[in-house]
């Protein structure tokens, strides 16, 4: 069982939030520190803590938070393009542990700002933007 978080408290609507998508199995809301011009979180209603702990039970709500993404980036403009991103445990840079979904735009001259500092991998090195063709640091 997943424990209490601030998403548990949206959900039940007993906190604010600027909430763009809901139906009855997912939320859509901006993230209240965006990283980015746009930055929205879906999440399931259903307490899952993490990409690893879903099951294949979660298969088919899985499958319903991409949908949503789509939907809720077209709706917000994304028309050229974002980024979707699932932080998982600690050490993937997750900070809520209810399993969501960023969106993200990709806007060039408008960097990305890290959710801690300057994100790293794993060794500690400082992360480069990689050359989408080539896959190497450019």
């Amino acid at each position: 069982m997943a424990q209490e978080t601030i998403f548990s408290k949206i959900i039940r609507k007993e906190i604010p939030a600027d909430i763009v998508y809901e139906d009855d199995l997912a939320l859509a809301f901006r993230d209240v520190q965006p990283q980015a011009p746009v930055h929205i979180l879906i999440i399931p209603k259903k307490p899952i803590i993490s990409i690893a702990a879903a099951t294949t039970e979660d298969e088919s709500l899985l499958g319903h938070l991409l949908l949503i993404v789509k939907r809720v980036a077209t709706q917000e403009g994304l028309i050229k393009g974002y980024r979707v991103v699932i932080n998982t445990g600690e050490d993937g840079g997750q900070t809520v542990f209810h399993l969501h979904v960023h969106i993200l735009p990709m806007k060039e001259g408008v960097p990305l700002k890290p959710h801690k500092g300057k994100m790293a991998d794993h060794t500690g090195n400082s992360l480069k933007r990689l050359d989408p063709v080539a896959c190497v640091p450019t």
